[in-house]
């Protein structure tokens, strides 16, 4: 058997499985969660069943052979709860990260820095450029650190990294250099 023919047979078997389990896994998983996870635990758990397909209990190698919901279902049930769990623990590290955000905001000085202008002008640079200062300034990492996570030369980050500082600094210099409600050469004759 050729490595397409044994692919082949892998789907069809999968694909005779997914017949049988889709609809009682999701009508368990709609007993279980909210009805907007349900579809994503259930495409996880599919996913697994497609990566084990040869370790289901019950599911048959014959071609054209459905298997019997008797057997094949227990095991995918114990699949979709270990999916069902994995999607509950996730949700629950998002409930205390942005629980332990609002804190830390709740928690900062009233005459914490404001760094608006320097994210603005940050929001300015291309994409790549952000990310090469990002890298640099945030991450502390020297230009052939930045070219080995960017996979540019150690020369191009050098390069973008000075031009992006310049930027950087012309645009936050420009920023604080114009009085409040005022463009430089407004109100001012043409001579």
């Amino acid at each position: 058997m050729t490595e397409e023919e044994s692919r082949q047979r892998q789907r069809a078997r999968f694909e005779r499985l997914a017949h049988v389990v889709v609809e009682p896994l999701h009508r368990y998983l709609l007993r279980r969660t909210s009805a907007d996870m349900v579809d994503d635990i259930l495409a996880e758990a599919m996913l697994v069943l497609w990566r084990r397909i040869d370790d289901v209990p019950g599911l048959g190698s014959a071609p054209g052979f459905l298997p019997d919901p008797d057997d094949v279902l227990p095991w995918c049930y114990g699949v979709a709860r270990g999916c069902l769990a994995n999607a509950r623990r996730a949700d629950g590290r998002r409930l205390r990260l942005v629980e332990r955000l609002i804190r830390t905001q709740e928690q900062q000085p009233a005459g914490a820095a404001d760094h608006s202008d320097l994210h603005a002008a940050l929001a300015a640079l291309g994409a790549l450029d952000r990310e090469v200062v990002r890298l640099w300034a945030w991450e502390g990492l020297a230009p052939r650190q930045i070219a080995e996570a960017t996979g540019l030369t150690s020369n191009a980050v050098s390069i973008r990294l000075h031009r992006a500082k310049t930027k950087l600094a012309e645009q936050l210099r420009r920023k604080h250099d114009e009085p409040s409600g005022h463009k430089r050469d407004e109100g001012r004759s043409g001579q």
